[in-house]
């Protein structure tokens, strides 16, 4: 009688001390959300141009998230708008963040910062963001293919477009290593007597 009490005492034990384990690892696992970085939530990401940017980026670092707008594009911003640089992206008010959509959309900037200028199609000085320069890009690739240009033929050759060399790189695809050459089978020492003979 008293062994069984035992017993039940002991899983008991056991399982209070399985049941404080697990509300411990519950408790550890809070503690490492709550340190995650402030980028991961969703709350601390402000959208611009459909592109998300961590809100708790200075304005001068957050902005070259966006695909299209380099450095000096967003310098460029930054001072044609009077924006400190080093607000932080989440204080913006949603007015703001219309306003520098709207800038980048139709920028007045000098002309060496654009990233389009005189178009082939248009002749118009342009800068394209996001989704419109993927697919510009696709379409002068395209166009470069079908009036086969050099450029063309290297592209759908999968090879290298601006000249680079190919022996070290550009090797995808092929045997890694060094082909050995086949040994030709040994001549027979009669045969080669004879035609040394004649």
């Amino acid at each position: 009688m008293a062994k069984e009490k035992n017993k039940s005492e002991q899983k008991t034990d056991f399982k209070e001390k399985q049941k404080k384990h697990e509300q411990g690892q519950d408790m550890k696992k809070e503690e490492h959300k709550s340190h995650q970085p402030q980028q991961m939530r969703a709350e601390n990401v402000v959208r611009i141009l459909s592109t998300d940017v961590p809100g708790n980026e200075n304005v001068y670092v957050g902005l070259t998230h966006i695909k299209g707008v380099s450095w000096a594009f967003s310098n460029a911003i930054c001072n044609v708008l009077n924006i400190d640089k080093k607000r932080k992206v989440l204080s913006f008010s949603e007015q703001e963040i219309e306003k520098i959509t709207e800038f980048i959309k139709n920028p007045k900037v000098p002309l060496f910062i654009l990233n389009r200028r005189n178009d082939k199609a248009t002749g118009k000085d342009m800068h394209l963001v996001t989704n419109d320069l993927d697919f510009q890009r696709d379409m002068d690739i395209r166009n470069e293919k079908k009036i086969r240009s050099l450029k063309g033929w290297r592209h759908a050759l999968g090879q290298p477009v601006r000249g680079q060399k190919t022996r070290s790189h550009f090797r995808k695809g092929r045997a890694i290593g060094v082909q050995r050459a086949k040994k030709a089978p040994a001549k027979a020492p009669g045969k080669a007597a004879e035609g040394g003979k004649k």
